[in-house]
C-alpha cells in the first residue's frame, strides 16, 4: 500500500504505555486471548457497546473514569504514522462525500492504546479488538491487533490493516447519519436472534463503507499496489462469524452471528470498493446472504 504521501491526521491520541486511572495496569495481553474471546468482537463494535443500554451509548457506562489525555497528533513511529495517514485520507474523502451531499463531516478521534484504556463506552481492552464508541465519537485501537490479524488470522498486509481502520470509521459515518441511534432503538424490543440479525446488517454496512473509502482513496491518491485488494478481502473473510465460530467451538450458529459470515463481509466490502457509492451500501433493504 502506498501511504507515504498521504496527509497525516492530527486527530490521533496516543495512550500507549499509559496507566489506567487509580493505578490499574494494561489489562489482558492480546497474545493470551483465545479465539473464543475474539468471536463477535474482531473488527467491529462490541455488541454490548453498540446496541446495549442507552446509558452506554450516551457515555454513561458504569465504572467510567476520565483518563488523562495521551499525546495528540501523528505519532513518530511507523505504525503511528501509518494510522495517522489512513485517518487523514479518510477525513479528506468523507469530508468531500458529505460536502457534496450538503452535509458536514465531523472528524472522529482515533485513540491508540496498549492493553486497556477508558472510553465513554466503558473499559476498552485488547481482547475486544478495535471498536468505535458513539458516546465520545472515538475509535479505539490496540495496535497489537495488527500482529494478531497477521499471525492468528493469517491476514497480513498494510491494506488489510487499513481495512480495519476504515471499518471503524464506517461506524462513525453511520453514527453521523443517524443509523446507530435508530438501530439501538429498534433492538430494544426485538428477540435476541432478530437483534443479532440487525447487528449483522450494521457491521456489513460498515464493511461496505470501508470499501467506499478504498474506492475513492485509490482514485484520488493511487494507494493500491499489487495484492492489496486481495489482502483486504482475505482479512474480511478471516474474521467472518462462521469462520471464527468454527475455529473456536467446532460448529456454526447463524442465529448468534453479530458481524456476518465470511462471504457476506467479502461481498459488502467488494460492493463498496467497486461502486464508491453510499447508495450501494443499503444492507438493511438488501438480502444479506
Amino acid at each position: 500500500m502506498r501511504w507515504g504521501d498521504l496527509r497525516r491526521s492530527s486527530n490521533v491520541e496516543d495512550r500507549r504505555g499509559m496507566r489506567m486511572p487509580g493505578g490499574r495496569g494494561g489489562g489482558l495481553g492480546i497474545g493470551t486471548i483465545l479465539v473464543l474471546g475474539i468471536v463477535g468482537y474482531a473488527l467491529g463494535i462490541d455488541p454490548r457497546i453498540l446496541i446495549g443500554g442507552a446509558e452506554m451509548l450516551q457515555g454513561g457506562g458504569s465504572g467510567y473514569e476520565q483518563q488523562a489525555p495521551g499525546r495528540e497528533g501523528a505519532p513518530d513511529d511507523e505504525t503511528g504514522q501509518f494510522i495517522s495517514a489512513v485517518l487523514g485520507s479518510s477525513e479528506d474523502i468523507w469530508g468531500q462525500i458529505f460536502s457534496e451531499s450538503g452535509g458536514e463531516y465531523r472528524e472522529p478521534r482515533l485513540v491508540v492504546f496498549s492493553g486497556a484504556t477508558q472510553s465513554a463506552c466503558g473499559l476498552g481492552q485488547s481482547a475486544m479488538g478495535p471498536f468505535y464508541c458513539p458516546g465520545d465519537q472515538r475509535i479505539y485501537l490496540d495496535t497489537s491487533f495488527f500482529q494478531e490479524l497477521a499471525q492468528r488470522f493469517r491476514a497480513p498486509g498494510e491494506f488489510a490493516n487499513a481495512y480495519v481502520i476504515a471499518h471503524e470509521i464506517g461506524h462513525h459515518v453511520q453514527n453521523l447519519i443517524g443509523i446507530l441511534p435508530r438501530v439501538n432503538a429498534q433492538r430494544q424490543s426485538l428477540p435476541q436472534a432478530q437483534a443479532n440479525a440487525l447487528s449483522v446488517r450494521v457491521e456489513l454496512q460498515a464493511d461496505c463503507f470501508a470499501g467506499v473509502w478504498a474506492h475513492h482513496a485509490e482514485q484520488r491518491f493511487k494507494i493500491l499496489e499489487e495484492g492489496d485488494v486481495e489482502a483486504a478481502l482475505n482479512a474480511a473473510s478471516a474474521i467472518g462469524d462462521d469462520k471464527l465460530q468454527r475455529q473456536s467451538q467446532g460448529m456454526v450458529v447463524p442465529d448468534s452471528f453479530t458481524h456476518g459470515s465470511s462471504a457476506q463481509r467479502v461481498q459488502w466490502f467488494r460492493t463498496g470498493l467497486q461502486s464508491g457509492s453510499l447508495r450501494s451500501c443499503d444492507t438493511f433493504s438488501a438480502n444479506p446472504s
